[in-house]
């Protein structure tokens, strides 16, 4: 696939997947997920050991939802939700983080903020939300997160880090160089273990029944467009045997 809204690099057993939809404030679209999701896939088919998501703009991380193209099926770009990934992903958040955004952000492995990082999530001030957001009371005291959830009230970086969130609170700026020294740790540890380890910690901590639902609808989704299925659908218009190939 060509990246036309995301910037992706790899060095030194790293990629780094920046969002670069600049001209849009970062606001994701269908084709912003689609492009995230095979970049996340290709990380964890790759031979890299850890990933940095970013963005490209100075002046925000993401804008949340392009509500001119809304990402109705958003959820299949998250990590975990939408496919399963063992490899560490670690979140550079400068600036602003909105709606959907924050979600993205919330799934990553690892967080890293500045001063100026805001967590802002205003569906309950615009009356719609999306369900995944739910997902932050695994991830911040449930207090917190139904605050953000409920009264739509923006978390800021330092607070964020004060409540666990967030793994790093650096200077303004220093948000990706942060980042990129946490992910040179991980790619120079034994691969193994942190892939298990990073398993290991997912199933103690559980999930949100919203994160299972998706979960299943992708391993769903999953079995229905395989080459598999329509192998046994044409073997069954034939009246024949099927061969399966287990993809």
């Amino acid at each position: 696939m060509n990246y036309e809204l995301i910037e992706v690099t790899s060095e030194d057993a790293i990629t780094t997947i920046a969002l670069n939809r600049t001209d849009k404030r970062n606001a994701m679209s269908i084709q912003m997920f689609e492009e995230l999701r095979d970049a996340f896939q290709r990380f964890d088919s790759g031979d890299d050991r850890a990933a940095v998501l970013c963005s490209n703009d100075p002046k925000i991380f993401c804008a949340g939802a392009d509500l001119h193209a809304p990402p109705e099926l958003a959820w299949k770009a998250l990590p975990g939700v939408g496919f399963t990934i063992d490899k560490p992903i670690i979140a550079a958040v400068n600036k602003r983080v909105i709606g959907i955004g924050v979600v993205l952000v919330a799934l990553c492995d690892f967080v890293v903020v500045s001063d100026e990082t805001v967590l802002d999530y205003p569906e309950a001030r615009l009356g719609f939300s999306g369900s995944l957001i739910t997902a932050l009371v695994k991830r911040m005291p449930l207090r917190v997160a139904m605050e953000m959830i409920m009264l739509g009230e923006p978390v800021g970086g330092k607070r964020a880090y004060d409540l666990g969130f967030a793994n790093r609170l650096v200077a303004p700026g220093q948000e990706r160089a942060e980042a990129m020294v946490m992910a040179k740790r991980l790619a120079a540890n034994a691969p193994l273990v942190v892939t298990g380890s990073k398993r290991m910690c997912l199933e103690a901590a559980g999930r949100t029944p919203m994160e299972i639902q998706y979960s299943m609808m992708a391993q769903a989704d999953q079995m229905m467009n395989s080459e598999d299925a329509k192998r046994g659908m044409d073997a069954w218009r034939r009246k024949d045997t099927p061969v399966f190939e287990g993809r």
